[in-house]
Formats: structure tokens, C-alpha cells, sequence
């Protein structure tokens, strides 16, 4: 493609990504004061994160094109295709979310915490339900142990953030074992019914054993995670906690990805696609299925850490089944078994309820029948998983 296009066309992308952007990067709302800071200057940013962001996308599907003619195995092929297209729009998308912070208000920082951090529970759930095909609706209850983790360790002994995130992920893969053993002769109706009465037991036990976790009033007062002994602001402690957030999903991205394309994420393809094929071919279906639960606990329980630490306030009433459900519907909404899927799915379905409280009388209704002709036109999700769209083929 001539040199020429690409720039009017990067132009167009810019001004366009400018003028969307608008709101979120020139507005802020000083409370305090009851006034509007408009800050011009970062529409030229926003500008120039487009047109730098068109110019990699056409660079990349370029190189796409050019690998695809290339006289190369088709594996190799195949291979650094995916390569040249991913990394430059990972490294866009991963640039933007850093600069985030410096374009908008700790509120929306705040938003997109939030996001961030159901990001972090669908690719979590992903490896139970996407990759391996077991229903889990009880997959709240890991949440809960994460988070109650923190809270109590914190509470009884003192244990800072960064020494509690591993304990509450390694206790939450603690319990995915405990669940996994009664539960490995059941599939389908039977297991989602089983993981449901999972998720309720632990609510119901955190809201009536008050002498272990205070009951129905919660735990409060809990610490947001330190830097070196620097105290922070309220705003700089939430900004800080928005690059922690991030790490861990970028973390958590890498984890996923190398465990699906592993020996055992293929086993977990092979369960999933028919488990008497996947036990005559050799493969122990318990150690997958315990490795599958165990897997997705530990996000989950880390999540819950980062969920305490953010609102440093835990209860029940935060992890009730209709949590399982909404990280249940970014799984299949983004694609099961899809990693970008399930990246976009978590934004959409968190961010765009908040964006669309000016419609507050009609968000809902929209919501509801997007995801009603999201189901209807796109049943296998915004972007199903390679194996998904070769099966459709």
C-alpha cells in the first residue's frame, strides 16, 4: 500500500480517535471547587496515540500479508503472522492503558480498576470454563477467599498486601482442589449445580460465622499496598494501585496464553472436546481437572486481594452468585477460550454501564438487548478461539 494513503488514512484515525476521546481526556471535575478544568493539550495526545496506533495496525497486517506469500513452512508461517499481528496491537493497547491515568479523573481511574480487575476474573474462569469445558457457577467463591484472605491475615497478624497476594491465590488453588475431588465424576448440569451450592456454601459461611469473619458487617479498615513506606495520597495511592492492577493483568495474560498453548492446555482442548476420547488417548483426567480448578482459584483468589485492597472493605454481600454470573457472561460473550475475547468482553460489559449513566432510565434495557443480539448474531462471542472459528469452517 503506497506510503501516501497510510498517512491520510493514520490522519483520519487520529482526528476520529481525538474527537471520541473528548470527553474523557480534556474534562475534569474538580468537586471541591464546583468547576470544569478543560485540558486542551491532550487531544494532542489522544491524536497521536491514533495515528501511531493506525500506522502499526497497517504496518502489521502488511507484514501479515507479506508472510502469508512468503515461501515458508506453514506452521512458521502461520506462526510469525500471529506474532506480527498481536505484538503491535498488544504493545498499542498496553500503551494507552498506561497513559490512561494522565488523561482522566481518580474516579475514572477508579472505573477502570474495576475493569481491570474482572479482566483478571475472566481469564481466571476462561481456564475452567473455555479451556477445559467445565461449568463453574460457583467460581464467586474463590473470590471470596482471596479477598476474606487479606482481610483476615491483615487483621489477626499484620500481613501487608504484598506478602498476602500470594497467600489468598495459593489458598484459593487450595480450595479449586477441594472442590475439584467431589465433583470429577460430574459434567455438565450436574457440575454448574454442584459449583452453584460451592459458591453459596462459602457466602453463607462468611455471613453467619461472625467470630471468624465478623459476619454481615464486614471487615474494614484494610491497607492499600504500600511502596517502600511512602505515604500516598488518596489520589496517588489510587493511581498506584491502577499500575499494580495492570501488571497483574498483563502477568496474568502471559500465564494464560503459555498454559493454553502447553502440554496441558492442549489436554484441557481434549477434555473439553470429549472426555472418553481424552481418557482413552492416555491423558489422567483427574490431574487435569484438578489443575483446571486449581488454576483458575488462584486468579480468582489474587483477584480478591486486589478487590480488598482497592475498596478496603470486604462483606458477603460482594460475592454473591450474581458476580459468578457476570464473569460467567464475559467468558462467553468474549469467545470460550479466547484470550483477547475475554479482554474485551471484561471492558465492555464493566465500562460501558458506567459510560452509559446519562441513559439511566434506558442503559439496562440497551445493555440487556445488545447482549441478546450479541447471542443471537455472534453465538461463539466477539472473538471466538482459533480451534472455534476452524470447526465453524
Amino acid at each position: 500500500m503506497p506510503f501516501l494513503p497510510l498517512l491520510k488514512k493514520a490522519a483520519f484515525t487520529a482526528l476520529w480517535f481525538a474527537f471520541l476521546t473528548l470527553p474523557m481526556v480534556v474534562i475534569k471535575v474538580n468537586p471541591s471547587a464546583q468547576s470544569i478544568i478543560w485540558r486542551w493539550q491532550n487531544v494532542l495526545y489522544a491524536a497521536a496515540v491514533g495515528f501511531l496506533g493506525s500506522l502499526l495496525r497497517d504496518a502489521a497486517r502488511a507484514i501479515k500479508r507479506k508472510k502469508r506469500q512468503a515461501a515458508v513452512p506453514q506452521e512458521r508461517q502461520q506462526f510469525f503472522a500471529r506474532l506480527n499481528f498481536r505484538l503491535p496491537v498488544f504493545a498499542m493497547f498496553l500503551l494507552v492503558l498506561c497513559l490512561f491515568p494522565r488523561f482522566v479523573s481518580s474516579y475514572q481511574v477508579s472505573i477502570m480498576i474495576t475493569a481491570l480487575l474482572y479482566v483478571m476474573l475472566g481469564l481466571g474462569l476462561n481456564i475452567v470454563v473455555g479451556m477445559a469445558g467445565l461449568l463453574d457457577l460457583g467460581y464467586v467463591a474463590f473470590y471470596a477467599v482471596g479477598a476474606y484472605s487479606y482481610a483476615l491475615l491483615n487483621l489477626h497478624y499484620g500481613i501487608g498486601f504484598w506478602l498476602a497476594l500470594p497467600i489468598g491465590g495459593l489458598l484459593a488453588a487450595g480450595f479449586g482442589i477441594l472442590l475439584g475431588f467431589p465433583v470429577l465424576r460430574l459434567r455438565g448440569d450436574y457440575l454448574a449445580i454442584v459449583t452453584l451450592g460451592f459458591g453459596e456454601i462459602i457466602r453463607l459461611v462468611l455471613e453467619n460465622w461472625t467470630e471468624f469473619s465478623q459476619g454481615p458487617s464486614g471487615i474494614s479498615g484494610i491497607p492499600r499496598p504500600g511502596l517502600f513506606g511512602i505515604k500516598l495520597s488518596l489520589e496517588q495511592s489510587v493511581i498506584y494501585l491502577y499500575y499494580v492492577m495492570l501488571v497483574m493483568v498483563v502477568l496474568t495474560v502471559f500465564a494464560t496464553s503459555r498454559l493454553q498453548h502447553s502440554r496441558i492446555g492442549r489436554a484441557w482442548a481434549a477434555l473439553r472436546e470429549d472426555e472418553t476420547a481424552c481418557r482413552a488417548m492416555g491423558i489422567d483426567k483427574t490431574k487435569i481437572k484438578l489443575a483446571a480448578f486449581a488454576s483458575g482459584a488462584f486468579w480468582a483468589g489474587m483477584a480478591g486481594v486486589l478487590f480488598a485492597a482497592k475498596t478496603t472493605f470486604v462483606n458477603p454481600a460482594s460475592f454473591t452468585f450474581m458476580e459468578s454470573a457476570i464473569i460467567l457472561c464475559i467468558v462467553v460473550l468474549g469467545g470460550m477460550g479466547s484470550i483477547p475475547g475475554v479482554i474485551i468482553a471484561a471492558l465492555t460489559l464493566i465500562l460501558l454501564p458506567e459510560y452509559l449513566r446519562a441513559l439511566a432510565d434506558y442503559r439496562m434495557l440497551v445493555f440487556g438487548a445488545a447482549l441478546v443480539l450479541m447471542m443471537v448474531f455472534r453465538p461463539g462471542g466477539l472473538f471466538p478461539a482459533a480451534r472455534m472459528r476452524r470447526q465453524k469452517g
